[in-house]
């Protein structure tokens, strides 16, 4: 027999193999078998979790797993939470359920948006029907949770504002309101990488100090492009000890926010009044996204000291008073 005729006879032995080990490769890994918790941290990726999940004996193959990642959605993405994933399941349900989020009702899809309070998001989460509102509020008024970032936060329900990271998380409905809270901690702390904290000693910043530009950003800006340049504005007035002046934090003192602010509103006698006090005020008014956070790290560099909001959404910018006051008239 010629070498080619052996080259043939051994490809197709060997594909005929591989198409064997194929079906046995992303078939269930068995008949039988309860739900199991899969936690996804932030960052985790569809390699980590194959690997996890053959470890745990709930798939055959981890690289079938990961192929079929890629071959189902090119752009998989693992979303942070609690999934239930069983071993009666083949490795596409597992994919198709992370994608889709077609979990039990024993979890609970919530997606936190960017710039809610605190009280916000226990609100959110008691509607999703995890834990209660007396049960959330004690927890982080008291909880003790060990992240440095959080040694001297101010003392009642605002003591985890701007750490209660924005994210769409799976929640067992069945975690402790303590748990739930821990979670969405977690997921800030991703953000305090290596780079993040070099820059925040190029910028002397220090993490509450950045928590808290971060979130009055967050609340006031509503375009993208205009994070980098309210966060300039901020850093400007700090550098000449100018009242930072800014509408989001006399809205994080009223009970009910209001359209329009007024004279009287601006008296209200609060450290977090902006337009009384200079500096920051001593904690964040919200909880910042990954945008905010960034543009507070790298604000635009620029000279302006004022900004009025236009009808459009988009702020204008003025460095001075009087370049402020045109702009008032025009677009107010």
């Amino acid at each position: 027999m010629s070498i080619l005729r052996w080259v043939i006879v051994i490809l197709l032995v060997g594909g005929m193999g591989f198409l064997s080990w194929w079906s046995w490769a992303t078939k269930p890994y068995s008949l039988t078998g309860n739900n199991e918790k899969i936690t996804i941290a932030q960052g985790t990726t569809a390699a980590q979790l194959a690997e996890e999940l053959q470890q745990r004996h709930l798939i055959r193959s981890a690289w079938v797993f990961r192929y079929l990642a890629r071959a189902l959605q090119s752009d998989f993405k693992l979303y942070v939470g609690d999934y239930q994933l069983a071993p009666t399941m083949p490795p596409s349900e597992m994919i198709k359920r992370l994608i889709n989020g077609a979990v039990t009702s024993d979890i609970s899809r919530v997606t936190i948006p960017e710039g809610y309070t605190t009280e916000q998001i226990i609100e959110l989460l008691v509607q999703r029907g995890i834990g209660s509102k007396e049960e959330f509020t004690k927890v982080v008024s008291e909880d003790g949770f060990p992240y440095p970032f959080l040694k001297n936060a101010p003392k009642g329900i605002h003591r985890l504002e701007g750490y209660l990271f924005p994210n769409t998380y799976d929640i067992f409905v069945k975690r402790t309101p303590h748990e739930v809270i821990d979670l969405l901690l977690q997921q800030f702390e991703k953000e305090l990488t290596p780079e993040v904290q070099k820059r925040l000693d190029v910028i002397k910043l220090s993490v509450p100090q950045w928590v808290t530009l971060s979130s009055m950003v967050e609340k006031e800006a509503v375009k993208e492009a205009d994070r980098p340049l309210i966060a300039s504005v901020v850093m400007n007035r700090l550098k000449i000890n100018k009242p930072l002046q800014i509408d989001a934090t006399i809205q994080f003192l009223l009970d009910t926010p209001k359209p329009k602010l007024y004279n009287k509103d601006l008296q209200i006698p609060s450290p977090y009044n902006t337009y009384l006090h200079t500096g920051l005020p001593p904690g964040p008014i919200a909880n910042p996204g990954h945008a905010s956070l960034q543009a507070a790290l790298y604000p635009a560099q620029t000279d302006f000291l004022y900004y009025v909001a236009k009808k459009d959404g988009f702020h204008a910018f003025a460095k001075t008073y009087a370049e402020h006051l045109k702009n008032i008239k025009l677009y107010q």
